[in-house]
């Protein structure tokens, strides 16, 4: 075959192309399991963060996220269970984002010294795109325990600074609800907080980042109202059940 036709150029090219799209293709079959390993990692230690357990060894996190998590239930809107979790990686865990509705709303549930805590997940869209981040509940699901957040393309040094834990530090003990029980708790323009036991600080000179942050904190502190009120209902009835027990009992002694 002639070397310098465009016939030779044309098969050369091809075949060439071929064997480039095949060892890509190779390569990226053989590196997924340890990307998906790096992913985990990584989203467990975003989790974990959310609960104020930051600083960890790569080596740390898989453990410390199996002694911290208890379970990772899907529930639906009104907090009834769809999924216990209870192998912590094979149901909240691994539920894709398309996945998500008022029927499958992921969670994760922890015990931290001793103390219940609820994970929940939260997305929105910032400046210049994607916004995720996790918000901890303590036992009572009024208050903020701690939180975690991240972007995908944000402004460095300005709404790039929402990945940093001393913002993330401005909402421990936040609470959530007023007594009309609407969502609260909210993030404000910077040095614009009026009300300090719902309003978050912002972040200087990231005005868009901070509304977007606020919105995705609303919002998704809103899509489980039904799960929060579920669980302060049953804390309520508690220490009602509780005394007429004791009241049971006293009667059965006198």
């Amino acid at each position: 075959m002639n070397t310098n036709s465009n016939t030779y150029t044309i098969i050369y090219a091809s075949v060439m192309v071929i064997i480039v799209a095949f060892l890509l293709a190779f390569v990226s079959s053989a590196l997924k399991p340890m990307q998906d390993a790096n992913v985990a990692i990584d989203k467990k230690s975003q989790i974990l963060a959310s609960l104020n357990i930051r600083d960890l060894e790569k080596s740390e996190i898989e453990a410390k996220y199996d002694a911290v998590i208890t379970c990772d239930p899907i529930i639906k809107a009104d907090g009834a269970v769809v999924n216990e979790g209870a192998a912590k990686d094979e149901a909240s865990f691994v539920l894709d984002s398309k996945e998500v509705n008022d029927e499958n709303m992921p969670l994760y549930i922890a015990n931290v010294d001793g103390a219940t805590k609820y994970v929940i997940p939260v997305t929105g869209r910032g400046l210049w795109g994607g916004l995720w981040g996790y918000i901890a509940l303590n036992e009572d699901c009024q208050s903020v325990y701690g939180a975690y957040m991240s972007h995908a393309s944000e402004t460095a040094g300005l709404g790039a600074l929402l990945v940093e834990p001393w913002f993330h530090d401005r909402f421990l003990g936040k609470k959530l609800f007023k007594e009309d029980g609407k969502v609260a708790l909210t993030v404000v323009k910077s040095g614009a907080v009026k009300d300090e036991n719902y309003e978050v600080d912002g972040l200087t000179g990231a005005t868009l980042t901070t509304k977007g942050v606020a919105a995705m904190v609303q919002e998704g502190l809103q899509k489980y109202i039904g799960f929060i009120n579920s669980k302060t209902a049953a804390q309520q009835a508690a220490p009602e059940a509780a005394c007429t027990e004791s009241q049971a009992c006293e009667k059965t002694e006198e």
